[in-house]
């Protein structure tokens, strides 16, 4: 089979799954014929949130956030609800993770929080921008954010798309990360820099 005949035969990305894409970081334009989807994927989410941001036991609030990642979280996982995601199955939570009131993912580009993660309240995790030019804002620009093992995310800060925190660091109450952070520091501030080692 020669190259033209592969091209041919091989799925335009249009055709192939919008969230197998959304995770390899393709760009969703907005005319996509199955950016829909993202939407009805969110309002099923929204569904079991109200759920578990209604509930009070500890192991029902686990199961249902293990319905709406479609992953196990363990039990030594700790939720203070609301918490609040877009979609869900991107998400990824390790053992030993303490999540504050009111917090926000939006992981269709992907989140992985690794064991021992503490999440201040408030704090943003925004896997998902758009690009800066208006003609082409629309579009989705999905990137992972990678939270390692031991990391301290600070009241009200924002971690935004393709930023990953290294292993024991911690980012300071208000700060809004733009850029990745290595591991064993302290950042803080708009955007944020590193502080002190640790």
């Amino acid at each position: 089979m020669d190259k033209a005949e592969k091209q041919k035969n091989s799925p335009r990305p249009a055709d192939r799954d919008i969230f197998e894409r959304l995770m390899k970081g393709e760009t969703i334009p907005p005319n996509d014929p199955q950016a829909y989807r993202m939407r009805e994927a969110s309002y099923s989410t929204k569904k079991l949130l109200v759920q578990m941001n209604n509930a009070t036991d500890p192991k029902e609030i686990r199961d249902l956030l293990s319905q709406i990642t479609g992953s196990e979280i363990d039990e030594s996982v700790a939720v203070f609800t609301p918490l609040y995601i877009n979609y869900g199955k991107h998400t990824k939570i390790g053992k030993n993770v303490f999540i504050n009131f009111d917090c926000v993912f939006l992981d269709l580009g992907g989140i992985t929080i690794e064991d021992g993660v503490l999440i201040a309240p408030k704090v943003s995790l925004l896997s998902e921008g758009h690009p800066v030019s208006p003609d082409k804002r629309h579009s989705l620009i999905p990137k992972p954010i990678h939270i390692k093992k031991n990391a301290w995310i600070g009241a009200n800060a924002t971690i935004l798309h393709g930023v990953t925190i290294g292993e024991n660091s911690v980012v300071a109450a208000g700060s809004v990360v733009s850029n990745d952070v290595p591991d064993n520091v302290v950042v803080g501030g708009t955007p944020a820099k590193i502080i002190k080692k640790i």
